[in-house]
């Protein structure tokens, strides 16, 4: 996983991690073939979005992210970016890997969010723990969403 330095390039990482996270629903939402599962995606989604806005709030909170000097705030967020790209959840290969087993991935997905927000409890503001424990706790309930998903799905497919 990247270095980061303030509680701020964290919490940064996290906001791009939940909106990536609402692309890689929506997109499953896109090409799924039942409606169950659209619909299943499209709440996922939606789930990303209410993280991002929690996300959100704290960066706020906490003052915003400080650039390095003579960087600009587009340059800072090319390099979250690269950061993330390099993420093995992020590599291209994940995104095929989506399309032919949206569900495995989806835990992979949340199970690795679970990861990343559990090392950002180290490393913020005691203040803050409060709201990424509950991220963590949403994380983990989406793994039970996705696992009741899959059985309901597996049920359904071997009547």
């Amino acid at each position: 996983m990247a270095s980061f330095t303030k509680a701020a390039d964290i919490i940064a990482a996290a906001l791009e991690i939940e909106r990536r996270g609402f692309a890689l629903y929506q997109n499953a939402a896109t090409v799924a073939n039942q409606v169950e599962d659209k619909d299943f995606f499209t709440f996922m989604a939606k789930e990303e979005q209410h993280h991002e806005k929690i996300f959100a709030a704290m960066l706020k909170r906490i003052g915003g992210l400080e650039l390095p000097a003579g960087n600009s705030e587009a340059e800072y967020l090319e390099y979250v970016d690269i950061l993330l790209n390099n993420h093995a959840l992020f590599l291209p290969e994940q995104q095929e890997a989506m399309q032919k087993n949206p569900l495995g991935q989806a835990l992979a997905f949340e199970k690795d969010s679970i990861l990343f927000f559990s090392a950002m409890l180290r490393l913020v503001d005691s203040s803050e723990h409060a709201h990424i424990e509950s991220c963590i706790e949403e994380e983990q309930r989406h793994m039970r969403y996705i696992a009741e998903h899959a059985k309901a799905r597996d049920m359904a497919l071997h009547r």
